[in-house]
């Protein structure tokens, strides 16, 4: 009797050790990973959460955030790439080359932005973003501003572009 009292006892803390082990699980919500964002996307729309858009007169170094507007973002898997603005009433049509990576750990979606002879490595200073979702059709991703005192979004819905 006491060695099946004994077995038991040690069965179960074999239990907990391993449940203590085993890895846990998220929100339920898979995270989002760098194979989500490669390709070629096209910007649809931009929305505002927390802040008016007017009060928006700069965004990712362009004059305005309706110059991103319809622009074309390819993304390749070596992290090169580039985003392609349209012409408009306010803005000129150009192509930015970009050297872009993902972090899972934070789930943001970072940027340098790369001009002639520039190395990604020697560039200090980018842009990093909140990537909120992206499958196979749709992205998001939110810029965060302060504004009042608090955080407020400008967020970015992206479509994926037909080849």
């Amino acid at each position: 009797m006491k060695r099946l009292i004994l077995a038991i006892a040690l069965f179960s803390a074999s239990l907990v050790v391993l449940e203590s082990c085993s890895p846990k699980t998220t929100s339920g919500t898979p995270a989002v990973r760098r194979g989500n964002v490669t390709g070629n996307w096209m910007l649809n729309n931009i929305t505002f959460e927390g802040i008016p858009d007017v009060a928006v007169r700069s965004f990712l170094g362009e004059s305005s955030y309706k110059c991103f507007v319809g622009s074309t973002w390819r993304l390749t898997n070596s992290g090169n790439g580039s985003y392609s603005l349209p012409s408009s009433a306010s803005c000129s049509a150009k192509t930015q080359n970009i050297f872009w990576s993902v972090s899972t750990a934070d789930e943001t979606f970072q940027f340098k932005k790369l001009y002639e002879g520039e190395k990604a490595k020697n560039v200090t200073e980018g842009y990093r973003l909140v990537l909120t979702s992206a499958d196979d059709n749709a992205m998001t991703v939110k810029s965060p501003i302060e504004y009042s005192g608090k955080t407020a979004y400008v967020v970015m819905n992206f479509v994926k572009a037909v080849n």
